[in-house]
């Protein structure tokens, strides 16, 4: 029997990928990043994204990051649905956007939970401008803490970018959203 050390393992599966990369063809390999990143719901997507003026493939990034595309996940925060809506946040947008006899087991029906999540978006575009990072940050860690931390110099040279996220899982976040972000983009466009 052989056992392969992790180094020799990585090896071979690249070489594996190669070889499925030179058989297939590049041309036709877009279907192994569509199998990675795909696309759910994308008529929501598209139909949230269009009515509150943000981009789909960051809406498509957040909920492969808040929920894997699983509608019943529930946060241990207690945040539920696609895009983790927050208990609060569900509070919130059901009155900005008139919901009639909400409740939050709302959050759990996909078409709400994009509306409410994209909604969240375009409030934070709005507050922070194009500056996705600074969105990103704020869709995660709240634009409470966000406006907090560009006031404090310790956080924000010029009040507008954030140079440093005291919350390490909003730092990470961060990164895998924009990550994915841009994965999105290069893939579907």
């Amino acid at each position: 029997m052989i056992f392969l050390g992790k180094g020799c393992l990585r090896f071979f599966l690249f070489v594996i990928l190669m070889l499925v990369i030179i058989f297939v063809g590049l041309k036709n390999i877009n279907w192994i990043f569509e199998t990675i990143y795909p696309i759910h719901y994308a008529d929501l997507v598209k139909k949230y994204a269009e009515e509150y003026d943000v981009d789909p493939y960051l809406i498509v990034s957040i909920m492969k990051n808040e929920s894997k595309f699983d509608p019943k996940a529930v946060s241990k925060k207690d945040a539920k649905g696609l895009m983790q809506i927050a208990p609060i946040t569900g509070q919130w947008a059901s009155e900005k956007l008139n919901i009639a006899n909400y409740s939050e087991d709302m959050l759990f029906d996909p078409e709400l939970n994009i509306r409410i999540g994209t909604w969240y978006l375009n409030v934070l575009k709005n507050e922070f401008g194009d500056n996705l990072e600074v969105i990103i940050a704020g869709y995660n860690a709240g634009n409470g803490n966000v406006k907090k931390w560009l006031n404090n110099p310790e956080y924000s040279a010029d009040g507008k970018t954030l140079n440093h996220i005291p919350f390490s899982e909003t730092r990470i976040y961060q990164k895998k959203v924009l990550r994915d972000y841009k994965i999105y983009k290069k893939i579907y466009q």
